[in-house]
């Protein structure tokens, strides 16, 4: 029999894909002897059988009535007794974290009954009628599906009756009206009646939590964040402790170090007389965690030194809810805490530096796109404008945009291209679109465990929260700070590394780490500054652990410069037909269209230095390293005249009585002549190449005599040249010939023995399936996992993305652009194959990925598993890619050290 409700006693971390991250890491401090309300949780299994049958599996009810029997007999109290009653709260919690994105309903058990018996046992008739206002108002909204809106409108009409900003100010009369109004709202709405037996309030609260894995919140942030939708949510039922008894009570939300810089220490918010959903929403400005220690020195002391010790149990960050009940700590929940970029890097370094985990786990902490997030520029604030207004760095980053006031806003305004700010009092779960929009986010409440704090650095949006001296009107769409009145589109730009907003675009300079990465420091410990140390150290790490090198897409001498300061090592992609942009497209127009064999050798031989100078200075740039360069790869569309245009302009001729050019009449008739339908799969590649006589061999010859040059001049020049969308083995026979013949030619001519491997790009599915073939004749392979993803997907990247890609996101066709992220399943399959394949026919074939994947985290750590020699990628995502092969050497090792 199927056990679908496990007690926290009963299990532990390692139980996270069965008990959710919540209810496993509630078992893990239960089994450490930590301070933890009685509970149990609901497993996953349950939730997926729900979503699938639209009922709980059977089992679930008599299982559900034995822990809580179980739970009352060690409360010595029943759920929603007359007096005394035992109260519960249920609460989501998935194997991924998900703040905020589903469900929870605190204070189950009460009613008209034990909400009497609740006051008379805790001598604070206040305490409870708010209690069982929370009850009514979460259980309607989530359970029963009442707008949350109309119970948030009930309360502010009743704050403006009596003249008081917020909810605490209320009294028991005022709170027992709320109640009575809130269930006549409910039933209003939908008809039916609060539920008062217990055990259905916790029965239907269960469900609720279930079927909220599938609210739209929680599917738009599972596709922001790329969790699959098949994993279904725990629910966690628990015993209720009570922060909102009174100034000796309180919640709080704790870090063992600051989420957003890493610096060691307990930083977090503490609301006395509050429960915890008080804190994470931000209806109240919190106060800092330090300021406990002196409210209640007791609690506070006991509450670093289980932080301590969790941290040393996890070795990671922990973020840790807790509350206190008359002086009673009791810790709520704890989960590895999710952090900023700068934060990860601090705190990865410096948990090695103390000896909590080796410098090779330090390297599994952070990531790649972490790394990218730091490399984006910060303000420059020279002569900036006064500060608008000043809140809590909740996540760091600078951003721009025009201030907008609701999601709906924010969406509609990113639609259209615009860049926006989302200003919020506080942010909802409802509030995601527009934070997912948004550049930045600012509230004029909460702290840094607030909720718009802590997806928005889940996210890596910037965020400026708690800024005090704002007030929002959202009914007049302004904002009011420092004595301005700010209007929806007024542009602002946004610090989230400092907590500042100012009016106005402000200028962007060089973040620190990216001034690391373009200078000569990168090589000397010494002289890297304090700010980038952590950067420094782990890229040491991974370049010492990765075993995929990694190389640079470039095409000019500036580029490939740029990627060897950035430590590529090598040029993996240097596309010879973005060096006839500009002025040389004539040439190329005029070998392509030449009327005859001295025509077509007039326009070669133009051609012929310049390439000659280009590939030397690349090679110069790039000395003993490898280059590999590709041959011409137009579709041939891009270098021939628009047919339209020339039509056009034979048009207009004749309406005004002149004679047709003759140039533009010869030209009109070839491009009709070599018009292609699909110009992606027609004369391009090496079948260009083929076809056009002399063109194979001008660029050939153009890569020797710049090997022979840079060989003269004392370098160690490494030219290897790279055939493409090869289909059949006989083209690249063709090719190898020609090749080999102009080599002899160069290098008779100058007297330096000039060899440059000959390779192919692996570009088309049949190229990957005839890999074996192929290898006979190639040297190395070159993945170009563009027109590989286009070929086997049969899609054109140009026409895709933006017409059905946003449906089939949403609908999970795929978690992310097969264009963005390999495809496994299928792109990915082929690369394995003709790995596979081709070192069967050739043993120590070398083999790389040139396509835009080479720069993406999750595609590299897809390559160094199967079996690749290096990556390349542009030369702003080299370190990138350097970190992520790092830290696929190291995850790719069985069980690393801590």
């Amino acid at each position: 029999m199927t056990e679908y409700v496990y007690d926290f006693t009963e299990g532990g971390r390692g139980m996270a894909d069965l008990l959710g991250n919540k209810g496993a890491n509630l078992a893990e401090m239960t089994r450490l002897g930590l301070p933890v309300p009685r509970g149990f949780t609901i497993t996953t299994e349950a939730c997926r059988v729900f979503l699938t049958t639209g009922e709980p599996p059977p089992e679930l009810e008599r299982q559900l009535a034995e822990h809580l029997s179980a739970l009352e007999r060690a409360a010595g109290k029943r759920l929603g007794q007359a007096d005394d009653p035992l109260l519960v709260s249920v609460r989501s919690g998935a194997r991924v974290s998900m703040p905020g994105m589903m469900e929870t309903i605190l204070d189950v058990g009460l009613n008209d009954h034990s909400v009497l018996g609740l006051a008379a046992t805790s001598g604070r008739e206040r305490f409870a009628w708010d209690s069982y206002r929370r009850l009514v108002q979460m259980f309607g909204t989530t359970v029963m599906g009442v707008d949350a809106s109309l119970f948030e409108e009930t309360l502010a009409r009743v704050r403006e009756q009596h003249h008081v900003p917020d909810d605490s100010r209320l009294d028991v009369c005022d709170l027992v009206r709320i109640v009575e109004s809130f269930k006549d709202l409910i039933a209003e709405r939908t008809g039916r009646r609060f539920p008062h037996p217990a055990a259905e309030q916790l029965r239907q609260a269960v469900l609720a939590v279930f079927a909220s894995w599938n609210g739209e919140r929680a599917k738009l942030y599972r596709h922001r964040e790329h969790i699959p939708d098949d994993l279904g949510t725990a629910a966690v039922v628990q015993t209720m402790v009570f922060g909102n008894l009174g100034r000796d009570s309180g919640s709080g939300v704790a870090f063992t170090r600051d989420p957003a810089t890493g610096r060691a220490g307990m930083y977090g918010d503490y609301l006395p007389s509050a429960q915890g959903e008080d804190v994470v929403s931000g209806v109240r400005n919190t106060l800092p965690l330090r300021e406990l220690a002196e409210l209640d020195p007791v609690s506070f002391a006991q509450l670093r030194q289980h932080l301590d010790r969790l941290e040393g149990h996890y070795r990671d960050l922990c973020d840790v809810e807790f509350t206190i009940e008359r002086g009673r700590l009791w810790m709520l929940q704890t989960r590895v805490g999710k952090r900023t970029a700068q934060a990860a890097f601090t705190m990865a370094s410096d948990m090695a530096d103390e000896g909590l985990i080796t410098s090779r786990r330090a390297l599994t902490r952070v990531g790649g796109e972490q790394l990218a997030q730091l490399m984006v520029p910060r303000f420059d604030t020279t002569g900036a404008s006064d500060v608008l207004v000043r809140g809590v760095p909740a996540s760091p980053g600078a951003a721009v945009g025009a201030v907008v006031f609701d999601s709906a806003e924010a969406v509609r305004r990113a639609g259209a291209g615009e860049k926006v700010v989302l200003v919020r009092n506080e942010t909802t779960a409802a509030d995601l679109p527009g934070m997912i929009a948004a550049q930045a986010v600012l509230t004029a409440r909460g702290g840094r465990t607030s909720h718009a704090a802590v997806v928005a650095r889940g996210m890596g949006t910037v965020c400026v929260c708690g800024a005090e001296d704002m007030i929002v009107d959202v009914r007049a769409r302004c904002l009011v700070a420092g004595g301005s009145t700010v209007g929806e589109g007024a542009v602002v730009s946004v610090d989230g590394s400092e907590g500042v907003v100012r009016l106005g675009a402000l200028p962007l300079v060089e973040s620190d780490v990216m001034r690391y990465f373009d200078s000569a420091v990168s090589a000397r410990d010494g002289a890297v500054p304090e700010s980038v140390r952590p950067v420094h150290r782990l890229m040491a790490e991974a370049d010492a652990a990765r075993r995929l090198r990694v190389r640079a897409n470039a095409d000019t001498p500036q580029d490939a410069a740029r990627a060897r300061r950035y430590g590529a090592e090598g040029i993996g992609l240097c596309r010879t037909e973005h060096m006839f942009l500009g002025d040389r497209r004539r040439l190329v127009e005029a070998v392509i269209l030449a009327n005859g064999d001295a025509e077509r050798k007039a326009a070669l031989g133009a051609l012929l230095p310049l390439q000659r100078a280009d590939f030397t200075g690349i090679l110069e740039a790039m000395d003993g390293l490898p280059v590999t360069i590709r041959l011409l790869d137009p579709p041939l569309h891009e270098f021939l005249p628009d047919p339209t245009d020339l039509a056009v302009r034979a048009a207009v001729r004749d309406a005004a009585g002149k004679p047709p050019d003759p140039r533009d009449a010869a030209l009109l008739a070839a491009v009709t002549r070599m018009h292609e339908a699909n110009p992606m799969l027609g004369l391009r590649g090496v079948r260009l190449g083929l076809v056009v006589p002399g063109l194979l061999a001008m660029q050939v010859r153009a890569v020797a005599e710049a090997v022979a040059e840079r060989t003269r001049a004392g370098g160690t020049p490494r030219a290897e040249i790279m055939v493409p969308l090869v289909a059949a083995v006989e083209e690249l026979r063709l090719v190898q010939d020609e090749v080999a013949r102009v080599l002899a030619a160069v290098s008779a001519e100058s007297g330096v023995d000039v060899a440059c491997p000959v390779g192919t790009m692996i570009e088309l599915p049949r190229a990957a399936l005839t890999a074996g073939e192929l290898a006979r004749e190639a040297e190395f392979f070159s993945f170009g996992t563009n027109d590989l993803t286009q070929t086997t997907w049969g899609f054109s990247r140009d026409d895709v993305e933006g017409a059905f890609f946003p449906a089939y996101l949403e609908r999970g066709v795929f978690q992310a652009s097969p264009f963005e992220t390999i495809d496994r399943d299928g792109v990915g399959r082929l690369v394995r194959i003709a790995v596979a394949e081709g070192r069967a026919a050739r043993p120590g074939l070398e083999t790389g990925v040139c396509g835009e994947h080479g720069g993406d985290p999750a595609s590299v750590r897809f390559f160094h598993e199967a079996g690749l020699d290096y990556v390349s990628c542009s030369p702003f995502r080299v370190p990138v890619a350097r970190l992520e092969a790092g830290r696929a050497a190291v995850l790719g090792e069985a069980a690393p050290d801590h």
